[in-house]
């Protein structure tokens, strides 16, 4: 990925409006890693990478912009809450259960790299799959045993005429079903299919902390523990899809997978920490719950750089990239234990969305909500135009219910467009124009905002 600063925070634009300052100082770190690439082994070993905290309220872009980061670099991505994690010694999530998760991401994203490059073979293996469930071969006769032959209790015969002119007939009525495979003539017969399951763990509970210890046992122990299959009956057109992935799945060399899933979460993961604010010390006092300080104490070391032994082998966390963000309402940074706030020296703010942010955050994302409405209800024939009036007055209700109620940010409009078009959702009026202007907006939410108790529960 060798984008310029410049066009990832053009490409960060088609989907977040603003917080042009949290745009660039990601972007430069992206850009960071590929400079480190260029370099030699001895220096690139001293480049760490430049961790980020982001501070501003819910709802303005912080996870959005990680998430975005992340795919545009084709890199592994995790978001963790650190209020999910407890100081080591009690029942819950260990923060080492995060690179877990980074490095299952990323054994899926090289899985699905790997699994593409073979899927022409893994297609043909599949039909050939298909083409025997459709035209089984006879039973096998009973095995001889060598025994009984040597003392002539039982002779073996050779292979009988009638026995070589069914091999013909299989081999031939092979070559017509085949045929029909191709041109999607049998799509809806059904065969019967043995897929393997996995075996389960007893412990394995998901939050329960046993989770990652089942994944681990299962992993050590899978060669020796018995396959469990089970019989399914399907359509062929969804036996392909599923043979179609147990054959790629066979042509794959797991150990080169494995390494490689490795190599690429220590070399270009992230890690979104959120509610990093929620572990802070201001302002909260003592008192029986879990010590925050000692969650901050266990995340160091990974955000510091270690070794975390995973399925896939030992991972150093000194090159992944860890974006913390929180909205530091009560709290502070300065709240934070020194070593973890030195451990984030880049520092950015997000501001709070106006009415011309979200003016721009309906209309102008690629995915922009204004679009989803209109596509969701052209399914039914319904013509939906948002005039910039109406666009307008949407985002100046979303700024006023943000001042006077909780500002929870750019998702204020979901709720304010959903009960704006409640009724049109409800009963759409097929082959009919609504169009959503300012006095369409006022008509349907103007005294739900005036009315302060309703906004509270309603916006």
């Amino acid at each position: 990925m060798d984008l310029t600063p410049q066009e990832i925070v053009a490409e960060l634009d088609r989907y977040i409006i603003g917080q042009e300052e949290a745009k660039r100082a990601v972007a430069i770190a992206l850009r960071n890693r590929y400079r480190r690439r260029q370099l030699a082994p001895e220096v690139r070993e001293e480049i760490l990478p430049k961790n980020i905290l982001m501070m501003g309220p819910t709802g303005v872009g912080k996870t959005e912009i990680a998430r975005r980061l992340a795919r545009l670099a084709g890199a592994p991505f995790v978001k963790v809450e650190a209020t999910k994690f407890t100081e080591v010694g009690y029942v819950g999530r260990d923060v080492e259960s995060i690179i877990r998760e980074l490095v299952d991401v990323a054994i899926r994203m090289v899985k699905e790299k790997r699994m593409a490059e073979v899927e022409d073979r893994a297609r043909v293996l599949a039909e050939e799959r298909l083409v025997e469930l459709l035209v089984p071969s006879p039973a096998a006769a009973p095995k001889l045993n060598p025994m009984d032959i040597f003392w002539g209790l039982t002779q073996q015969t050779p292979p009988s005429r009638q026995s070589t002119e069914d091999d013909e007939r299989i081999k031939k009525e092979r070559r017509r079903v085949r045929e029909l495979l191709r041109l999607g003539e049998l799509e809806d017969e059904l065969v019967e299919v043995v897929v393997e399951k996995s075996p389960s763990f007893l412990w394995e509970m998901p939050g329960s902390g046993l989770d990652d210890l089942g994944a681990s046992f299962r992993e050590m122990l899978g060669d020796l523990l018995p396959k469990k299959t089970q019989k399914r009956t399907m359509t062929v057109r969804e036996a392909r899809g599923v043979l179609l992935q147990e054959e790629a799945t066979k042509l794959l060399d797991m150990d080169a997978v494995m390494a490689e899933a490795v190599q690429l979460a220590e070399e270009s993961g992230i890690v979104f920490i959120d509610e990093i604010d929620k572990i802070a010390g201001g302002g909260h006092g003592g008192g029986p719950d879990v010590s925050r300080e000692g969650v901050q104490r266990d995340i160091l070391p990974i955000v510091e750089g270690c070794t975390v032994i995973t399925k896939a082998g030992p991972v150093r966390t000194d090159f992944i990239l860890f974006i913390a963000a929180g909205a530091f309402h009560i709290s502070q940074p300065a709240d934070l234990i020194p070593e973890l706030q030195g451990r984030f020296p880049i520092r950015v703010t997000l501001s709070s969305l106006r009415a011309e942010d979200f003016a721009r955050i309906l209309t102008e994302p690629t995915n922009s909500l204004t679009k989803q409405y209109a596509a969701l209800l052209g399914t039914e024939g319904v013509i939906l135009e948002f005039t910039p009036d109406g666009v307008m007055e949407i985002a100046k209700i979303a700024e006023e219910v943000n001042r006077t109620a909780e500002n929870i940010g750019a998702r204020r409009l979901h709720t304010i467009l959903e009960r704006l078009l409640e009724d049109v959702s409800f009963a759409p009026p097929r082959g009919e124009k609504v169009v959503v202007d300012a006095q369409f907006v006022r008509g349907k939410l103007g005294d739900l905002v005036q009315d302060r108790d309703l906004t509270r529960y309603i916006l």
